[in-house]
């Protein structure tokens, strides 16, 4: 399946999706040494994000959060890309600094749709953030 979106970062990756259902916060929420989630309060606790796509509805938080991405990258514990219902400033500019693909706003046969309804944990997904699409091989 192919969902069209708005690109934030530019880039393609491809990989594994860990999914989330809450908005998440790269401080605080993961730890930057290994890339494990940490935060209590979090549907994928102790699960790793690194070398992941990334799937979560949006970012939440201080603007620090964009130098831990920035951070994570330099500790090559980032994610490989991002997916998000809605990107806000936060991670968009974290996301552009990392060189992390980022998109949000999916859309199918003109329709903007929910990316966590589609994706799911250990689906295998393909990030196209320069030309705009996601392609999901569900498990």
């Amino acid at each position: 399946m192919k969902l069209w979106g708005r690109t934030i970062a530019r880039g393609y990756a491809e990989g594994e999706a860990v999914v989330s259902t809450k908005s998440f916060s790269f401080l605080g929420d993961v730890d930057v040494k290994n890339g494990i989630v940490i935060a209590d309060d979090s549907d994928i606790k102790g699960m790793s994000i690194k070398d992941k796509i990334f799937v979560f509805p949006s970012g939440r938080g201080s603007t620090v959060g964009t130098y831990v991405l920035l951070r994570m990258k330099k500790n090559n514990t980032a994610p490989k890309a991002i997916i998000n219902i809605e990107a806000e400033p936060i991670i968009a500019i974290g996301s552009i600094l990392a060189e992390i693909p980022l998109i949000d706003n999916l859309t199918l046969e003109s329709k903007q749709v929910n990316p966590l309804n589609y994706i799911k944990n250990g689906d295998y997904v393909k990030v196209n953030a320069t030309e705009g699409w996601v392609e999901i091989d569900a498990v």
